[in-house]
């Protein structure tokens, strides 16, 4: 069961405030009763709910694909700089949207975007070992014996001890493949300063086995089906 005004906001395509406003107005009916009660629970799959006569359905849950352009901050908002929220926001007007993790504002790429905290709080955490591959532009060729010591698993500066790292030439030494099954702040930068390398430009591609749409350009955006959101598990 859920609530009348969460399942007017998700189906009716506005805010949870907006929808209370609009079931206030009477313009909601269920089962063809008009409601105004915005805490009513209902069930979405048996119950008849329109808004202005006109059915909508209802997903508890939404998951949206972004390729994260620079200069963007993954959060849910910020008073003074946009978000990967404010990007997506007009075509999913749902509270409680937040970026799965976090890329730093510089670094491009796969981000995962929904309002299930559940999911979010999974993909995230170690424990689940979920890899995250990223295409690292170098300051400098890596060596085997660099990639060496970071498969290891290197300790940072500070004492952090990162897991190992799978990193593999991508074209040539000076753009890899690096992959890493947690997210700690700066990881992967820190990781190759460890050997004594800078890290120009960094995008992941990769979660799981979902892996970013080539179709999506820097800032562009798609609801994942629920196919692909299997892939983040596997």
């Amino acid at each position: 069961m859920e609530r009348i005004d969460k399942v007017v906001a998700t189906g009716f395509g506005c805010s949870r405030k907006d929808s209370r406003g609009v079931i206030l107005r009477g313009r909601v009916l269920v089962d063809g009763i008009i409601c105004r009660d915005i805490s009513m629970k209902v069930d979405p799959d048996t119950n008849l709910i329109t808004v202005d006569g006109n059915d909508i359905s209802f997903k508890k849950n939404v998951y949206i694909m972004i390729n994260k352009p620079k200069g963007i901050l993954s959060a849910s908002n910020d008073k003074s700089r946009e978000t990967v929220v404010d990007l997506v926001k007009n075509d999913f007007p749902r509270d409680g949207l937040f970026p799965v993790g976090r890329l730093d504002k510089d670094t491009t790429g796969l981000l995962i975007i929904t309002d299930d905290g559940d999911f979010g709080h999974k993909v995230i955490s170690p424990k689940s070992g979920i890899e995250k591959e990223y295409i690292v532009t170098l300051d400098k060729p890596v060596t085997d014996a660099d990639i060496a010591v970071l498969e290891k698993g290197v300790t940072l500066a500070d004492g952090t001890v990162c897991r190992p790292a799978v990193v593999k030439p991508y074209k040539g030494r000076t753009v890899v493949s690096t992959t890493i099954t947690e997210g700690k702040y700066h990881e992967i930068k820190r990781m190759f300063g460890v050997v004594g390398i800078g890290v120009n430009e960094l995008s992941r591609i990769r979660i799981g086995k979902l892996v970013l749409d080539v179709q999506l350009d820097q800032g562009q955006y798609r609801e994942i089906s629920d196919e692909e959101l299997a892939l983040v598990w596997k």
